[in-house]
């Protein structure tokens, strides 16, 4: 990901957010800061969210649980990834905040070293489920392929051509290469070859 990853801060307290700010900077990042979860929602459903998020657990208003718990909810949810940042660190509250749908946890006063490896944690989960979706995407179109080679397909009886769905009709190779990714090489059956190429068969005859 890079320098171009953008972090969203969640932090209602003044100086924590300026210092993150600060911090993420320094490392190369881009951070977007809010100081409340209502604030850090509408970033979160807007255009062109930040998929890294550190989130504080006590904020006014929506909290660092209910707003993970309605990022989670949505389509998009696991586009995410969610470190819980808290002054929290009893086990209890740890469980409380993985299930709610944070992926991390880092506790108050954190160790900088700490953070930005769990950061680097996150760009790498980030990448491998972008490029996740994109090979299901790339089968789904795979199989819609397929797909349209089951069903009735109108064949002539006579010359063997198929009629496709905008009811013109093709040769059988040319179809099924249309819709598939099979690829033809042109040969001869052995009923076709005495037929049409008697000569090659006496001549192959006699030589042998």
């Amino acid at each position: 990901m890079g320098k171009d990853m953008r972090v969203l801060v969640a932090e209602d307290d003044a100086v924590s957010r300026r210092m993150m700010q600060l911090l993420l900077e320094r490392w190369g990042y881009e951070a977007i800061v809010a100081e409340d979860g209502q604030k850090a929602l509408d970033v979160l459903t807007g255009d062109n969210p930040p998929r890294l998020v550190l989130l504080d657990w006590m904020m006014p208003g929506l909290d660092g649980i209910e707003l993970c718990k309605r990022i989670r909810s949505r389509q998009e949810g696991d586009e995410f990834y969610v470190v819980m940042v808290t002054a929290r660190e009893d086990k209890r509250d740890v469980v409380a905040g993985l299930e709610c749908g944070a992926d991390d946890y880092v506790v108050k006063p954190f160790d900088q070293a700490e953070l930005r490896s769990r950061l680097k944690a996150g760009e790498r989960i980030i990448g491998l489920t972008v490029e996740l979706k994109q090979k299901i995407g790339e089968l789904e179109e795979a199989m819609g392929h397929v797909k349209q080679l089951q069903g009735i397909i109108p064949i002539c009886i006579h010359c063997h051509r198929i009629r496709d769905e905008k009811r013109i009709w093709q040769r059988l190779e040319r179809y099924i290469q249309e819709h598939s990714n099979a690829v033809f090489s042109h040969a001869l059956c052995d009923e076709c070859l005495h037929k049409y190429y008697p000569e090659a068969v006496e001549e192959e005859a006699e030589g042998s």
